[in-house]
Parts: structure tokens; sequence; C-alpha cells
């Protein structure tokens, strides 16, 4: 999505009062001063649908705490909260600024103003406040209406990055979701981001937030492009691009948790899911064999590799059952143990195989492979 004139800040009153949590932001704000913050304004304006609702209020959450559904949350040395009703989630903070012992290091913070809590975040875009208050005007005070408008991510100040290289992979995020490209000395700023003086714990989660993107193959094409992650496979965009194209239809669709098989997707694939890209079952009841101990997302991982057989395993075959169970064997007089587990799979490996039709014929093979009748 580029930058678009029709921005109207005008309608974001009407807009507020559309919202599903009207009545949960009326709430907060009858009792503490009350802001929309960042993504949330971000995206009210772009006209598109809100997902994350986030205020900020100058004063403590717990004078919030009367209210019914409201938890408090810690953040650090911060009460945080989040409000509750029904499938509406309303997530609480106090105003706060921040700064930053050394490079990467988590941030210490004060409470502080709307204004200096605006100028603590990553990109103008997201440094706009609409108060909740009736006739509540767009604080704007570093200029994101504009560059909404214009298309461009643009940081607040020249130490951004090195305050918080991961900021860089969030401007991927930012820059694929929205079609967005870097203003000029943020992209000067953005190359000399060291992503390596941050924790693997937040490389991941930005890393989660990119693979809950619809198209986080763009966002990973971005990374690699600009060089602020250079332990990042080279071919991990290419494989996240096929996963997420599998994942969009059955049968994973039905099946996988599509997050979960882009991060898997992310990091270099283990031997073994190679491994198994690389098989050739010649029958359906070997490709079960193949598959059967992996997670889907593994799997997926497997299929996007070039494992076509997949395909008809997670739409078929993985569920194909047997009429019998171990009781029948039991009834038929084979004794507890191994011999029930090999009667069994030989059954279902008969039937996977188009070999064995009907309760009958189950048995019957089942009866012959726990007798050792049927050679391994």
């Amino acid at each position: 999505m580029p930058g678009s004139t029709d921005i109207d800040p005008g309608r974001l009153g009407e807009q507020v009062e559309s919202l599903p949590a009207i009545e949960q932001l009326r709430q907060v704000a009858d009792r503490v001063p009350s802001y929309l913050v960042g993504g949330v304004v971000r995206d009210l304006l772009l006209g598109r649908e809100v997902a994350d609702l986030d205020v900020a209020i100058e004063d403590g959450v717990e004078a919030l705490s009367v209210l019914p559904g409201f938890s408090l949350e810690r953040e650090g040395l911060f009460l945080t909260g989040r409000l509750e009703q029904g499938n509406v989630k309303v997530d609480v903070a106090q105003t706060r600024a921040e700064s930053y012992p050394a490079p990467g290091a988590l941030p210490e913070v004060r409470p502080a103003s709307i204004t200096e809590d605006l100028a603590r975040r990553d990109f103008t875009i997201n440094a706009m406040a609409l108060p909740l208050s009736e006739d509540g005007e767009l604080l704007d005070p570093h200029g994101g209406l504009g560059d909404l408008r214009a298309g461009v991510l643009r940081v607040l100040h020249d130490g951004s990055f090195l305050d918080d290289p991961t900021r860089a992979l969030r401007a991927a995020r930012y820059a694929a979701r929205f079609g967005f490209e870097l203003e000029p000395e943020t992209e000067r700023l953005l190359r000399d981001a060291d992503v390596s003086t941050v924790s693997e714990d937040r490389i991941d989660n930005e890393l989660r937030r990119i693979a809950a993107e619809d198209d986080p193959a763009a966002a990973l094409r971005l990374i690699a492009e600009w060089g602020v992650m250079p332990s990042l496979d080279p071919q991990a965009a290419d494989r996240v691009g096929e996963v997420t194209r599998l994942a969009s239809a059955p049968p994973w669709s039905e099946w996988v948790d599509r997050r979960l098989a882009v991060m898997l997707a992310i990091v270099r694939p283990l031997p073994q899911i190679r491994e198994l890209a690389a098989a050739t079952p010649e029958r359906p009841s070997e490709a079960v064999r193949l598959a059967a101990a992996w997670d889907p997302a593994q799997l997926l991982v497997a299929r996007a590799l070039g494992a076509e057989w997949l395909d008809p395993y997670a739409a078929e075959w993985r569920q194909v059952g047997l009429e019998i169970t171990g009781a029948d064997l039991l009834a038929e007089g084979i004794p507890e143990g191994p011999a029930i587990g090999r009667g069994l799979e030989a059954a279902l490996s008969g039937k996977l195989d188009g070999e064995v039709s009907g309760r009958d014929e189950e048995l019957r093979i089942a009866l012959a492979a726990a007798r050792g009748e049927i050679p391994e």
C-alpha cells in the first residue's frame, strides 16, 4: 500500500465511535486522561482493520482496577493492564520516557507525558496519538501524518537504530506490509544497525511478528537486501514464500500452524527434515511411516523443499484408520505385547496400499501378522 493523500484525520472521531471496543474505551477515558496510540491510530488513518487496541494513560493504571474485566500486569517496574470483555481486548500502559544505557540494551523507563511517550517510539507513523476525550484532536509532533501520506518510514532521531537495532527488523515488516519506502536518512542509519547486539529472544520476537504477516517473505527479502541480519539464511525468503503459499490452501490450511511453519522455514531446516524432503516413498504405507512422527509444521517445511508426496499424506493418508482395535486381537487369543502392534500395523499398511478392505480382511491380516504368518 503506497502513501495516500486521501487520509483524513477529521474522520478519526467517527472511526473511533465505530470501534467494537468503544464502550470499554469510554470507561477508561472517564477515569484517567487517555489516548489511542501507535498502530491503532496509524491503521485508522489508513482505513485498515484495527487488530490491536493500545491505550496510553497519563496516570497510574490502578485507577482502572474497578472496571469489570480489567487486570493489572507488570512490565519491568511499570504496572500495565488489560481490559477484557467478551472478545474485546484493550491493552493499557502508563505514558513513559525511555533511555538506553548501552546499544541494544533494554531501556530504562520513567513516567512521562504523552509528548515524551510519543518521542520514544520507533517510526513517525507510529508516533501519533488521539485523545479519547470528547473532540480530541490528533497529536502528531513528529510528522507521522505527512509520512503516511507520502508512504515513507522515518525514524524519530539519529540514534534510533543504535538504541534498538530490532527496529531494523520492524522497518522491514512495516515496509513489506504497507509497501512503504525508507526515508533516505533513515535508510542510511538503518544500514549501520547491528542486530547482533540484542538478545536472541528479542530477535525471535520480531521474527515471530514477521511470521504472522500476510507476506512474511517480502519482509525477509528486505532484511536480506539491507544486510542488517547477516545470520539470516539467504534461502529463507524463498522457503517462507513457498510455505506461505502452501499454507493458504487445502490440505495444509486445514491442518498446519502457519506461523510455526514460517518460523521453522526462516532458520536452516534440520538435516532430518531435508532427508525427509528428499525421500521418495513408493507406497502410501511407506509415506505414513516416514511422516507420522513429525509435527505438521515440520512436514510443511519438507513439502516446501520439494516433498510433493506429503500433499496426499496431509489430505488423506494421515486420516486413514482401522475398523478393528487391539481388543479384537485379544479376543482372538493374541496375547498383550508387541504382537498386537505388529498386527494392527500390518492391517493399516494393507488398507493404505489398497490391499485390504473391510473389517473382516483387516482382522485376517492383523491376526496373520500377529502370529508371525506374514514375514516382516
